[in-house]
């Protein structure tokens, strides 16, 4: 067992005891991932890791024995197709030492075929999901975490920069979304998702990428992701073509303010819902209220969306080393959209903001 799932597995126990927690069934996820930095294969076959505090153990498929064995020292227990799975998990499960009625956290991104299995072999168990205990622990970023996402939040600026050097009028966006791909993989990363939006489809917060040409004096978004080193990064900025449509400076500084204020809403202590509103309220005072369509925010790691979510109704409270975008929009149905982001990590008394590159639009 290498030493950061060690690490993390004495973490994940004491707060199995904070919560009352008997046993953790993960599947093959980036809980499974993060916890014991093995991803085995995943098909229909059962496979499950699962801890309580006296043993921490695998249902692994014995034709994958071999190969997870090269990323793990936990223990075993394989089961072939020949004889199936029930024999194996009824040792696995004997094996934790958990109560006739235990409260067991199951991993809400496994198929639903394992986490029925679990439930019909522990009639009695009451569970939840992994909300209050991985994905808590998940959401607070260790040093090393931090030093990957930072890494890829470089890379990210430097692909913007390339995505506004290809804006030229009659450019497409899936030939700009090409150059920010291209860029990625130049510096070791791979794509997670390229959004650029020209003019009106701007407006559509997932807007797909196609190949609507560029105009003159119209409005750019971009948003875009890679990963490198495990972790993806992830950041929204605008440009202008020629002459910015009316209100486009307008409401690109009112969501600058929104920005700022959240960032300096942004702390531990302080509830998930507030840093929403410190961005909500600017953006409502300035009368664009109805035109901005989703939260402020969501946590960024393993996953590119993943604890904590910075919503009008979260009473999460945050945590010094969480990690979470920041990214209030406007939206005008068939003008444009403005939207801008930035990944925050909070320190102990602010939330430090992971790109270089600044907020203020591009001009071609």
């Amino acid at each position: 067992m290498s030493s950061t799932t060690e690490i993390r597995m004495q973490r994940l126990r004491a707060r199995m005891a904070e919560t009352g927690t008997d046993l953790v069934v993960l599947g093959p996820s980036s809980h499974m991932k993060w916890l014991a930095d093995l991803s085995p294969h995943g098909d229909e076959r059962p496979v499950m890791l699962m801890v309580s505090q006296a043993y921490a153990g695998f249902l692994m498929p014995a034709l994958n024995t071999e190969s997870s064995r090269q990323h793990t020292s936990l223990p075993f227990h394989p089961w072939s197709d020949a004889e199936g799975p029930d024999g194996a998990l009824a040792a696995l499960l004997a094996a934790t030492g958990v109560p006739e009625n235990p409260e067991i956290v199951l991993d809400e991104t496994m198929r639903a075929d394992f986490a029925l299995l679990v439930l019909d072999a522990l009639p009695g168990a009451s569970r939840k999901f992994t909300g209050d205990t991985v994905g808590f622990l998940r959401a607070q970023k260790d040093s090393d975490e931090y030093e990957r996402l930072k890494h890829n939040a470089r890379i990210n600026d430097d692909a913007m920069r390339a995505a506004f050097a290809a804006l030229k009028p009659g450019v497409t966006e899936l030939e700009v979304a090409t150059v920010v791909r291209d860029h990625y993989k130049a510096h070791g990363a791979t794509p997670e998702f390229t959004s650029v939006c020209f003019g009106a489809n701007g407006a559509f917060p997932h807007h797909h990428t196609g190949n609507h040409a560029l105009g003159e004096n119209d409005a750019v978004l971009i948003d875009i992701g890679g990963r490198s080193r495990g972790y993806p990064s992830d950041m929204t900025r605008v440009a202008v073509i020629g002459e910015a449509p009316e209100q486009f400076d307008e409401v690109h500084a009112v969501l600058e303010r929104a920005v700022q204020a959240a960032i300096a809403a942004a702390k531990p202590g302080v509830a998930a819902k507030d840093v929403d509103k410190a961005a909500r309220d600017v953006i409502a005072e300035a009368g664009y209220g109805e035109a901005f369509l989703h939260r402020t925010g969501h946590g960024l790691g393993i996953d590119t969306h993943e604890l904590p979510y910075i919503t009008a109704s979260s009473e999460a409270i945050l945590q010094e080393g969480n990690v979470f975008s920041i990214e209030p929009g406007i939206y005008l149905a068939g003008r444009f959209g403005i939207r801008l982001e930035e990944i925050v990590i909070l320190r102990s008394d602010h939330a430090e903001v992971l790109s270089e590159l600044p907020r203020e639009a591009f001009r071609v």
